[in-house]
């Protein structure tokens, strides 16, 4: 009988042991969503490039400022639009819709993109 009560109080304090470090910071699970694909474009000589780059729904597409002036990123139809981006300095925006994306620099609006979503 002595055997079966300090079987089950071991049982009991594995329990709580368990519990008390699936609540402790320094357990972690692994939340991780996978991620989505990435497109780079890349800002230099005052151009985008590549000036069109097509992605399917949910891919990221990131800018990256390698010129040595500051540019920013706007859509034409308000979409998304970046900070002044500096040198090594990167925006990025995760398409969830097909379609068309024009953009341009807002500082320099001669320089033109567009994303194409399919």
């Amino acid at each position: 009988m002595r055997r079966c009560v300090c079987i089950a109080g071991l049982a009991a304090v594995m329990l709580a042991m368990v519990l008390l470090l699936a609540g402790s910071p320094n357990v972690t699970a692994n939340t991780q969503q996978p991620s989505s694909p990435t497109a780079e474009v890349k800002i230099d000589n005052f151009s985008f490039g590549p000036q069109t780059v097509t992605v399917g729904v949910g891919t990221k597409v990131a800018w990256i400022n390698q010129d040595d002036d500051p540019h920013k990123v706007v859509s034409t139809d308000d979409v998304f639009k970046s900070k002044v981006l500096d040198t090594g300095e990167k925006f990025s925006y995760t398409f969830t819709k097909a379609g068309n994306y024009p953009y341009f620099c807002s500082i320099h609006p001669k320089m033109t993109g567009t994303v194409v979503v399919k």
